[in-house]
C-alpha cells in the first residue's frame, strides 16, 4: 500500500518535529500563544515599583523559573542528541549565573526573548507548511474507481498504478496518470502555475489536484502518493533545510567552536574585572543564536515561497548556487520553443485557395503517422477546414507522402520531390523552399499532378514571452545566455534572434553539450542549466543548477534537476534566479548585520561594563527576532516588475 499525500505531511511534520510526543502533549497549544504571553505580562508587572515590597518578592522571579526550566530542559535534550556543545548552552549558563546575582529581571527578559525568538521562528516555518498543507487539501479523499466492470468508490489510499479512475466535471483528479477515454478541461494552477486551462484528450497527462472544469476524463494511474509530482513537492519542501548550502555548513560549524571561545573569553572578562555581572553580560549578548537561524529560516521561506508557485527547489545547496549563476545555458527545444513542429505560413503558387491547399495536404497526411504530419492536421481542424477521404497512401522515406484526392494525385513533400518530378513550375517551388529554410522553417511543397500548387512553412513556434523571459533573467544579473541545439546553425540562429539571444552553438549531439557544461564550469563559471528535463537530463546533472522545465510529468525531470518547474513558463526561470539571489542576500544581511556585528559591540560594551545584562538580553534577543523577521520576507518576495500570475485556487464543485 502506497502512503497517501496526507501520510506525507504527518511523516515529515513528525520527522522535522522539535518535539517529541510528550512536549506535544504539553507544550503545543499553550506554548505557542500563551505560555510567551504570561511570560512578557510577568516580565511588565516586575517593572511596577514597588510590587516587591507588596507581594513579598521579586515576580521577575516567576518568568525566570518558568522560562528557565523551559530552556535548560530543551538544551538538555539538543545536547544528548547532537552530542556536542550547543548554543543554548551559553543561555543556561548566562540565566543561572545571572539569577546567581540576583538578576532576576535579566534572566527573565533572556527566557522570554528565546522563547519568543523560537515562536516566530516556528511561524515563519508554519507558514511553508501551510502552502504545502494547502495543496494537499486540494487531493480528494476518494476516487471512482473500476472494479470488476463496475465504478466504486474507494479511498485514494487504496489506489494502485494500473487502476482506472474516473473524474467528473468540476472535480478534482486524484491520481498522476495518463487519459484513456473522454475529453476535458483542466486548471493546472495549483501545480503548474499555468493561468489558462488545458484541453485533455486520450494520452495526454493529468496530475493529482488539479481541477477539470468541463467534460468527464478516464484516467488510467500511473502514480498515486509520494511518487506524484505533488507527493515529490511535498518531501522537497520538508527536506530542504537537510540539504545544506556552503554558507550554512559554515555557519553551523562557526557556532559550534564559537561556543567554546565564549566561554574562555568570559574566563578572561572574570579574570581581569573580578566583576560577575560583566561575565554574565558577555555570555547573554555572545549567545549565536542569531548566527544559527540567519541562512535556515531564510532558506525555508525561500522554497516555501517557490512550491506555492509550482517550482521545486532542492534545499539551501541549490538556492545558494542557483543565486551565483553568472553562465544560463538553454537548450532550445521544448526550452525557448514548443517543442513540436506548426503550420507557420501558407502559400498559394497557382491561384489555389489557402483553404484548397490545406485540405488536400490534410487528405494525404491524414494517412501518415509522421510529427508534420499531425501538425497539418492540427492546422486544418483548427482553421475548420474539411476534407475529403483519400486512397492509394504512399510513404517515400526522407521525401514526403502521396495519396489520391478525387482521383487527383497528391503530393506533399520537402524539396527534394523537385530532383524526383518534372513539374512545369519547378522554379518556384525552388524560390519558395529557399526563402522559408532561409528563415530557419521546413518548406514543404504541395502537388496536385506535374503542377506545385502550393508550399507549407513548418516551424518550432516560440513560447510565448519567450522573449521577454530572457530579457528579465538579463535584469536578474545573467548576462552571459548561450542557447544550445541540435538543430543547424541557420534554424538556430533564426530563433535566438527574435528571443534576444546572442550566443548560441548549433548542430549539437548529447555529449557536446556535457562537454560545454564542463568546459565553462573550468574556467570556474558557475554554470546553470535550463532544459525540459528528459534528453537533456545528463547536462541537467551535470551542471551546478539543473533547472528543469514542465517537470510534472516526467519524474526523470524531477530526479536530475536541481530545481524543477512544474509548469511550461519560461517566465518563471528568472523568477527562481531572482529569489536566490534575494536569498542570498538577506542571509548575508542576516550574518553580518543581526549577528556578527550586533555580537561584536555587544562583546566590547559587556567586557567594558557598559552593557548589563538587561541589556545585553534585550540587544542579544531582538537580533534573533530581527533574523526571523528578515528571512520570513522572502515568503511573500517578487520579482521587481514582475507579471507572473500567482496560482489562483479555483473553487471546485464536485470535490
Amino acid at each position: 500500500m502506497h502512503e497517501g499525500h496526507h501520510g506525507i505531511v504527518e511523516k515529515h511534520e513528525k520527522k522535522h518535529s522539535r518535539h517529541n510526543e510528550t512536549e506535544v502533549s504539553l507544550f503545543t497549544h499553550y506554548r505557542k500563544w500563551v505560555f510567551p504571553v504570561f511570560l512578557l505580562l510577568t516580565i511588565l508587572a516586575a517593572l511596577i515599583p514597588g510590587q516587591e515590597r507588596l507581594l513579598g518578592l521579586d515576580i521577575a522571579v516567576v518568568p525566570n523559573l518558568l522560562g528557565g526550566a523551559f530552556i535548560f530542559y530543551k538544551t538538555i535534550v539538543a545536547t544528548l542528541e547532537t552530542r556536542r556543545i550547543t548554543a543554548g548552552v551559553l543561555v543556561v549558563i548566562a540565566l543561572i549565573g545571572a539569577t546567581y546575582i540576583g538578576e532576576y529581571l535579566a534572566a527573565a527578559i533572556v527566557a522570554f526573548m528565546m522563547i519568543a525568538g523560537e515562536f516566530l521562528e516556528e511561524i515563519t516555518l508554519e507558514k511553508t507548511r501551510n502552502a504545502v498543507r494547502e495543496l494537499v487539501r486540494l487531493v480528494p479523499e476518494t476516487a471512482l474507481v473500476l472494479r470488476d466492470g463496475q465504478w466504486v468508490e474507494l479511498s485514494i489510499d487504496d489506489l494502485s498504478p494500473g487502476d482506472r479512475v474516473l473524474v467528473r466535471s468540476g472535480e478534482r483528479i486524484p491520481v498522476d496518470g495518463k487519459v484513456v477515454s473522454g475529453q476535458g478541461s483542466v486548471n493546472q494552477a495549483t501545480l503548474t502555475g499555468e493561468s489558462m486551462p488545458v484541453d485533455k484528450d486520450i494520452d495526454a497527462p493529468v496530475f493529482v489536484g488539479t481541477l477539470l472544469e468541463a467534460g468527464a476524463l478516464e484516467v488510467n494511474v500511473e502514480r498515486v502518493g509520494e511518487d506524484s509530482a505533488l507527493g515529490r513537492i511535498i518531501q522537497v519542501v520538508y527536506e530542504a533545510q537537510e540539504k545544506k548550502g556552503q554558507t550554512q555548513r559554515v555557519a553551523d560549524k562557526f557556532a559550534s567552536y564559537f561556543t567554546p571561545v565564549i566561554l574562555l573569553l568570559s574566563v578572561v572578562v572574570w579574570f581581569a574585572t573580578q566583576d560577575l555581572i560583566r561575565v554574565m553580560s558577555v555570555l547573554v549578548i555572545a549567545c549565536p543564536c542569531a548566527l544559527v537561524l540567519a541562512t535556515p529560516t531564510a532558506v525555508v521561506a525561500a522554497v516555501g515561497n517557490a512550491a506555492k508557485r509550482g517550482v521545486m527547489i532542492k534545499g539551501g545547496a541549490v538556492l545558494e548556487l542557483a543565486g551565483k549563476i553568472n553562465v544560463l545555458l538553454l537548450d532550445k527545444t521544448g526550452t525557448l520553443t514548443r517543442g513540436q513542429p506548426e503550420i507557420v505560413h501558407v502559400a498559394s503558387l497557382t491561384g489555389q485557395s489557402e483553404a484548397q491547399i490545406i485540405a488536400v495536404s490534410a487528405a494525404v497526411e491524414e494517412l501518415s503517422e509522421h510529427p508534420i504530419s499531425r501538425a497539418v492536421i492540427r492546422y486544418a481542424r483548427n482553421m475548420g477546414i474539411a476534407w475529403k477521404p483519400a486512397s492509394e497512401f504512399r510513404q517515400v522515406f526522407g521525401v514526403g507522402v502521396q495519396a489520391v484526392v478525387e482521383n487527383n494525385h497528391i503530393q506533399v513533400g520537402n524539396r527534394r520531390i523537385l530532383d524526383q518530378h518534372s513539374f512545369v513550375n519547378k522554379t518556384d517551388g525552388q524560390r519558395f523552399a529557399d526563402e522559408q529554410e532561409s528563415r530557419g522553417r521546413t518548406a514543404l511543397l504541395v502537388a496536385q499532378g506535374n503542377i506545385i500548387i502550393g508550399g507549407l512553412a513548418v516551424a518550432d513556434t516560440i513560447r510565448p514571452r519567450a522573449a521577454s523571459a530572457i530579457r528579465r533573467i538579463k535584469e536578474v544579473g545573467v548576462e552571459n545566455i548561450i542557447m544550445l541545439t541540435g538543430d543547424n546553425k541557420m534554424v538556430a540562429s533564426a530563433i535566438a534572434e527574435q528571443v534576444g539571444i546572442t550566443s548560441l552553438r548549433a548542430d549539437l549531439l548529447p555529449e557536446d553539450k556535457l562537454q560545454i557544461v564542463s568546459a565553462l564550469k573550468a574556467e570556474g563559471k558557475t554554470v546553470g542549466m535550463v532544459g525540459d528535463g528528459i534528453n537533456d537530463a545528463p547536462a541537467l546533472m551535470l551542471s551546478d543548477v539543473g533547472i528543469a522545465m514542465g517537470a510534472a510529468g516526467t519524474r526523470v525531470a524531477m530526479e536530475s534537476a536541481g530545481i524543477a518547474l512544474m509548469g511550461d513558463d519560461l517566465e518563471m526561470v528568472s523568477e527562481v534566479l531572482s529569489l536566490s539571489r534575494r536569498t542570498l542576500g538577506i542571509i548575508q544581511q542576516n550574518i553580518w548585520v543581526f549577528a556578527v556585528a550586533v555580537n561584536i559591540v555587544g562583546i566590547v560594551l559587556a567586557s567594558g561594563g557598559w552593557l548589563t545584562p538587561i541589556g545585553a538580553a534585550v540587544a542579544h534577543n531582538v537580533s534573533s527576532v530581527f533574523v526571523v523577521l528578515n528571512s520570513a520576507r522572502l515568503l511573500t518576495y517578487r520579482m521587481k516588475g514582475q507579471t507572473i500570475r500567482d496560482n489562483q485556487v479555483p473553487h471546485s464543485h464536485g470535490a
